[in-house]
């Protein structure tokens, strides 16, 4: 979201950052500011040259974004819950421990997920179907072994 601004005072200025330092500040490349923003999770004024200017607060959102990323929510997930947000407001302490909460099933349910594929992963290995078909991670009704032992699909079985 892009909003055109006239001029601004010398100030205002001094609080905007271009797209270069928000990238530097916030360790990403200019491309994932310029996605996050033409996806709505973050916006910017332009300046009379048309170059984009960030509010500093920006800083504290995509920390928010980045954060939101690394504990596995998609960006559509993250998009939702700032949508909440009166304005665009840069999410609050009070805002990420309600956000907290409402994420807490859907990680619950995640985490209990790659516990079992870990739990289940050491005994995969050894197995030798060479198929994910046939993997009980993938298949766990295991239709290929109805074929036979071994590589079902790779020995030319067509899968169900």
């Amino acid at each position: 979201m892009v909003e055109v601004k006239g001029r601004s005072t010398r100030a205002e200025r001094s609080r905007l950052l271009a797209i270069g330092e928000v990238a530097q500040r916030a360790g990403l490349a200019t491309s994932a500011i310029r996605f996050y923003e033409a996806n709505g999770l973050i916006t910017s004024d332009r300046n009379e040259s048309g170059h984009r200017r960030y509010r500093a607060d920006v800083l504290r959102r995509v920390s928010f974004i980045k954060v939101a990323q690394r504990i596995g929510l998609s960006l559509s997930e993250i998009e939702r819950s700032l949508a909440t947000l009166p304005e665009g407001r840069t999410p609050t302490k009070r805002d990420w421990a309600k956000f907290a909460t409402s994420w807490r099933p859907l990680l619950d349910e995640r985490i209990a997920l790659l516990e079992s594929m870990r739990d289940k992963l050491d005994g995969c290995i050894g197995c030798g179907c060479l198929s994910l078909d046939a993997c009980a991670l993938y298949n766990p009704v295991d239709t290929a072994a109805q074929h036979g032992s071994g590589p079902r699909w790779l020995l030319g079985d067509t899968p169900p």
